[in-house]
């Protein structure tokens, strides 16, 4: 495989993207994949080299560069112990912010011989909502999107995420952990709701006892089984809409 770090201009400034695509065969389809709050780390790295060898151009940014690009240690999650900083920016980190990130990923990948198509937007953790307002910000770019233990996408505010779900057209899985604080039952019911409501094809699944994170195979709380159950999920809804076009108005 072919990877690069380059560095993309930004309304905000520049900012660090790893990209990562197989070395013949191209062009590729699009992944646009949305870190958590942990930061890039060599763990998301390697999801990317994932997402790639099965013939995908993938941009992994580095959300947090307004900040200077800093990660934090998942490790100390098992203990109990988050990083205040952490905190900060996950909450800092705007929907219009990582739109607009958005858009110079696109703008790249457009220029980019390697590249192709539609692009998928996939997003983990604080990356779910990311992820759900660049397939709101391009809705004729993004031709799915994918939120895996999405914490934080309904609040009370007029901006809550959700409430994107009616921009977007594109085909949508949210996957949930069974026992997860940032995303509880009644924020589940409330996107299944909107997207029933925006029509479509969607899936909603919840991971029987997989907790928050249990995706990230280095976090304390992996569980293989529904971790490779999302892979398979993902790689599915990519042949579908990346590959080859579906009727509109199904669920999955």
């Amino acid at each position: 495989m072919i990877e690069s770090e380059i560095v993309l201009a930004t309304p905000d400034g520049p900012m660090p993207v790893f990209v990562v695509h197989p070395d013949e065969d191209g062009p590729f389809p699009v992944v646009l994949f949305y870190m958590d709050a942990l930061g890039i780390r060599e763990e998301l790295r390697d999801m990317a080299r994932r997402f790639a060898a099965v013939g995908h151009y993938v941009m992994l940014p580095n959300l947090f560069h307004r900040w200077g690009g800093p990660s934090f240690d998942p490790s100390t999650l098992a203990q109990g112990l988050v990083d205040p900083r952490m905190v900060e920016l996950n909450e800092a980190l705007s929907l219009a912010m990582t739109t607009a990130d958005t858009g110079a990923l696109l703008a790249h990948a457009a220029s980019d011989r390697a590249a192709r198509g539609p692009a998928a937007a996939v997003g983990y953790c604080m990356g779910g909502r990311h992820a759900l307002a660049a397939a709101a910000g391009y809705p004729d770019r993004v031709a799915c999107f994918a939120s895996l233990h999405g914490g934080r996408l309904v609040n009370e505010r007029p901006d809550s995420p959700h409430l994107l779900i009616a921009r977007t057209r594109a085909e949508a899985y949210f996957g949930w952990a069974d026992d997860d604080p940032v995303a509880p039952p009644a924020h589940q019911r409330t996107i299944e709701a909107a997207l029933a409501a925006r029509g479509g094809r969607y899936r909603v699944e919840l991971h029987a006892g997989a907790a928050h994170g249990f995706t990230f195979p280095e976090r304390y709380c992996y569980d293989k089984a529904a971790a490779e159950r999302v892979w398979a999920r993902l790689f599915a809804l990519f042949r579908r809409t990346l590959h080859a076009p579906i009727p509109e108005g199904r669920r999955a």
